[in-house]
Formats: structure tokens, sequence, C-alpha cells
């Protein structure tokens, strides 16, 4: 992804943080009463507010200090979403058979890390561009995979598997992980107020997903 930076907005910046996907449909009223939807992006795209994050001076100092860092919105970083950062929903851990990651052809190496969305009505896929080092795991037809037989890519969201271990035709692949958002600022100026000694606040510090 072209400049964009490998890290990660202090986490503690993120936990008072406001937003989540959005999604753009057209909708067209006929003649007949009826609507013609029509959805315009294949997939959602997340908008954040971290504003009011923000308050002590040392917050204030460290928000200017990762903004001029990225020159606003000219690189992209990693966020935390507080609500949605796992494979598995916020209150449980991680496991290697939480989401699927593909079915082996007995040639296929690399595969993409998703997470999917749904219940009896329907389905979205979610492309996971940058998962968290460390976190991911992965299994093989319900069977958990050692370290040496795949290799990941965090900044990519791509999981190599070895040439020994290369998944078999019909394989049932499964992973479990956790994830970073790309996003950018959608400003290019930071409006801070000092409220009082010590204290401050950025009134609006919007943040936008990069679609990868």
């Amino acid at each position: 992804m072209a400049d964009f930076h490998e890290v990660r907005l202090p986490l503690r910046l993120a936990l008072a943080s406001s937003g989540g996907p959005t999604r753009r449909t057209d909708i067209v009223r006929l003649s007949n009463g009826r609507e013609s939807r029509n959805a315009r992006w294949m997939n959602a795209r997340r908008r954040y507010e971290v504003g009011s994050s923000v308050k002590t001076l040392d917050d204030l100092y460290e928000i200017i200090s990762f903004f001029e860092a990225r020159r606003g919105q000219l690189h992209g970083f990693r966020f935390r979403d507080p609500l949605d950062h796992k494979s598995c929903a916020p209150g449980l851990v991680p496991s290697s058979g939480d989401q699927p990651l593909g079915t082996g052809d007995g040639e296929t190496r690399i595969f993409d890390i998703t997470k999917v969305y749904g219940d009896a009505g329907g389905s979205s896929v979610r492309r996971i561009a940058k998962p968290v080092a460390g976190t991911i795991m992965v299994a093989r037809d319900g069977v958990p995979l050692s370290a040496f037989e795949y290799a990941t890519d965090t900044t990519a969201g791509t999981i190599t598997f070895a040439d020994h271990a290369v998944p078999p035709p019909g394989a049932t692949l499964t992973a479990g992980f956790e994830f970073d958002v790309p996003v950018r600022f959608n400003i290019d100026n930071l409006d801070i107020n000092l409220t009082a000694f010590r204290a401050g606040q950025v009134p609006t510090l919007p943040l936008v997903e990069i679609v990868p």
C-alpha cells in the first residue's frame, strides 16, 4: 500500500472513538411506489472520530506529533477499532477456526486473510489487510498448524504456506487473528483548544479507512 506507515495510533487515543462502517446505496423511487436499490460500493468503508479521546496536554502533544509525522492526510497508518479488531466477537479469544481462509487445491500457496459478517439472510466478506503480528493462527480441516508450516505478511494481509505444507485438494482452511484498520486523517489541519490548565481538546479529528 503506497504512502502507508506501519505504525498504530496510540491505543488510549482510540478507546473513546466513535464511528464504524459506511456504505453507499443509490435508491430510486419508481412510479408504482416501489424502490430500486443499487449498491455503489462493493464493500463498506469505515470512518471514525477520535477527537473526544484527546484531553490532556500530553495527549495533545502526542496527537500533534503523530499528525505531523503522517503529514496530515498524506500517509496512512494503523488504527485499532475498539469494537471490531478480532476474528471473533469482542469478548472472546481468537482461535484458529474462527474465519474461513479458503479451500486447498494442491497448488495454491498464498491466501488472503478475510472476515465474514453474516446471518441467515446474507453475508459480507471483508478483506483484512493489516493483521497484527504474532496473533495469526491457522488450521487445516480443524487441526491447528505449527508456525513452520506457513508464513504471514502483516503488511499485506496474506498467509503463505511452505512448500512442504501446500494444502491438498479439498482441505478446509481457517484462521484466527487480531487486526488493525488501515486509515488516514481526513483533515489537513488541527484545530486545538486549550480549555484549562494542562487540559485541552481537539473538537474534530476524523479518520477514514483506506481501501486495500
